[in-house]
């Protein structure tokens, strides 16, 4: 990588994914390294692998918004919202969820046991549930993420087509380093969104990932 060989050095990368070692720090050098290499599509793939190991690691945030910011034309690259919910991995919300459900739990069963605290109990019973209902929200949406299959598009440019035909009418076009929704599949097309734009691509085009599938 420092001799400037961007190439082999991503492909010395992958190398050592396929061997086993995986750490955030592999996924982020492979990233710079595909960056380097004008591959946008998979720099974001790598980035997005580093980010699901290492959600809080500010170089990594850094670099991946800076390549999404390379990207022309249609994509469906997360909000500020989607982006504040990805600071904690899935397993995280589940844990923080939980816990504030039984604290909502344990106060109800000590108002029981300790009548003389049925204010304060009270007061902590619903304050835990509503952080309980508040986290139920951030882990609903954090769990449709973490579902819904993507596409991140690594030829230079591809058209998406209003079907799953060849001779279908394109509806508008994607570059590399594009991040799609999967909608729906069929044969070897793929429905995808890009916001308010929907269409069909031809599968072959693009790294199907999910946002945490590394989890």
């Amino acid at each position: 990588y420092e001799q400037g060989k961007f190439p082999d050095a991503a492909a010395a990368y992958e190398k050592i994914i396929q061997s086993g070692s995986v750490s955030p720090a592999i996924y982020f050098n492979l990233g710079n390294a595909f960056f380097k290499s004008s591959h946008i599509g998979e720099a974001i793939a790598a980035y997005r692998k580093a980010e699901q190991l290492a959600p809080r690691d500010p170089d990594v945030q850094a670099n991946l918004q800076f390549a999404r910011n390379q990207i022309q034309g249609p994509t469906l690259a997360p909000n500020r919202w989607h982006r504040w919910l990805e600071r904690l991995s899935l397993n995280e919300w589940t844990v923080i969820s939980m816990m504030a459900f039984w604290l909502c739990l344990l106060s109800l069963a000590a108002m029981q046991i300790r009548p003389a605290w049925k204010v304060f109990l009270r007061d902590l019973a619903m304050g835990s549930g509503l952080v309980t209902v508040a986290l139920g929200v951030c882990l609903a949406n954090v769990w449709v993420a973490d579902a819904t299959p993507m596409i991140i598009v690594t030829s230079r440019e591809a058209a998406v087509q209003s079907g799953p035909l060849d001779e279908a009418k394109s509806v508008f076009t994607v570059h590399d380093g594009a991040e799609l929704a999967v909608i729906d599949t069929k044969d070897d097309w793929s429905q995808v969104s890009a916001g308010p734009n929907n269409g069909w691509l031809k599968k072959g085009q693009g790294i199907v990932t999910s946002l945490r599938q590394t989890k």
